[in-house]
């Protein structure tokens, strides 16, 4: 079994706040170099041999730590791990040496059933898996085999899910802090996810007469944030290799971590209750539709470095008694 990873001694050696680099921004952010603590990128846009995506990768590497953050591993997946993608993700690790290596609690790869046998097929999606006995045995010998082939832990992520199982025998924080003390894993916490999935139970929970006539601004904002930070308090705090932040697109009968705008504030609030819980882990300020300028980007970092101080700030004793 690979060795834990160590979340205060990565802190130390990378640095707090990144930002996801994406393709508008490669030439300028290689030209400028601005301070900014690692960058993060899909794994699956450099599987291909060579080409001009993997030297720009390559050069970025030179200057900054990267994250490799990948969406294909399918880890829930009964139908087990496709080869072919665990090969061309180490061979992009061996190059890259990456600080991280992080991907989804989810399967996307499964068996369907046809006239002619059974056929593999991949939806091209991160869908949830029940949080069950079964499914974690499932995804324990997935994340393992991935950890042995790689030869390091890797993280994984909560999912913002837009349909729940039924069967389901535990909470998710129960099922994620199983999966990291069987296997060695970190657990990369996705704040927004959290916040996401808060205002979804509620839309949920009017369906059907009146779903489309909920508002997720009518809800107590209080009260989602109050679940998301019960969430955190129930993970393994030393579990915790970094957290993400990122926007989300209110559609009126559903919210979608769409990754296309701003931090607003409630989510906000709940990152900086995950800092004061977890500590300065390595924190990433995702953006991949609408992608903005790079100067708005680093706002976005620079305001989590802001936000992550002000979690750990001791208290002002001399304000908190009477005079």
């Amino acid at each position: 079994m690979v060795a834990p990873a160590t979340p205060g001694m990565a802190d130390e050696r990378h640095g707090r706040v990144g930002i996801g680099w994406r393709h508008p921004h490669y030439g300028e952010l290689l030209q400028k170099r601005p301070a900014v603590d690692f960058l993060e990128v899909h794994s699956e846009n450099f599987f291909a041999e060579g080409g001009a995506a993997l030297q720009v990768l390559r050069e970025g590497r030179e200057h900054y730590p990267v994250s490799l953050h990948g969406v294909g591993l399918s880890l829930g997946s009964a139908a087990g791990l496709d080869e072919w993608h665990l090969e061309q993700l180490a061979r992009l690790v061996s190059q890259i040496e990456p600080v991280r290596v992080s991907d989804h609690a989810c399967f996307a790869r499964g068996d369907i059933q046809t006239p002619g046998g059974n056929l593999l097929v991949h939806a091209s999606d991160l869908l949830p898996i029940p949080f069950t006995d079964e499914a974690l045995d499932v995804m324990c010998a997935n994340v393992q085999q991935v950890q042995d082939r790689l030869k390091r832990t890797i993280s994984v992520e909560n999912l913002s899910a837009y349909i729940t199982w039924h069967d389901s025998d535990m909470q998710e924080p129960e099922f994620l802090a199983r999966l990291a003390q069987r296997t060695g894993c970190g657990l990369l916490v996705d704040v927004n996810n959290l916040y996401v999935n808060a205002l979804n139970e509620r839309l949920r929970a009017a369906f059907p007469a009146a779903a489309m006539q909920v508002d997720p601004g009518d809800a107590s904002t209080a009260d989602l944030i109050g679940r998301c930070t019960k969430w955190l308090d129930a993970i393994p705090a030393t579990a915790v290799t970094e957290l993400h932040l990122a926007g989300h697109a209110d559609c009126g009968d559903i919210v979608i971590d769409d990754h296309g705008s701003a931090v607003i504030e409630p989510v906000w609030a709940i990152y900086r209750h995950a800092v004061s819980r977890f500590g300065a882990v390595p924190t990433l300020i995702e953006w991949d539709t609408d992608v903005p300028t790079l100067d708005v980007l680093l706002g976005e970092a620079a305001k989590a470095t802001e936000q992550a101080s002000r979690a750990l700030r001791p208290p002002n004793i001399a304000q908190a008694v009477p005079v």
